[in-house]
């Protein structure tokens, strides 16, 4: 489940970055890049996994499958803080500095 939901993740950022320039110019291809990353090493995880034990890999029991969910997602949601943090650093329109630069009377 993990290899899923990130390549599924990886796809949509993928698509978003290709379909819109606006989403260029917010550095989501920080998001991309880390969602690639992720399925890429799933992907060898499930190989090399799969030379080990064949294909038993491919009949989890329900628990590893919600463990395997969990941490999915739990991927996803740091990949985003990730992409938040950077976002914010490079604050590509000024908001951030123009709002920490603002004096307050």
């Amino acid at each position: 489940m993990c290899l899923i939901l990130t390549a599924l993740a990886a796809v949509v950022s993928t698509a978003v970055w290709y379909a819109s320039k606006t989403m260029r110019d917010m550095k989501i291809s920080v998001l991309c890049w880390l969602f690639w990353g992720a399925a890429i090493m799933w992907l060898v995880d499930l190989v090399f996994e799969y030379a080990e034990e064949g294909a038993k890999v491919f009949e989890p029991e329900f628990a590893d499958v919600l463990n395997d969910s969990l941490l999915g997602l739990a991927v996803i949601t740091i990949a985003l803080v990730i992409w938040t943090a950077v976002f914010l650093v490079s604050d590509p329109n000024g908001v951030v500095r123009s709002a920490l630069l603002k004096k307050k009377p």
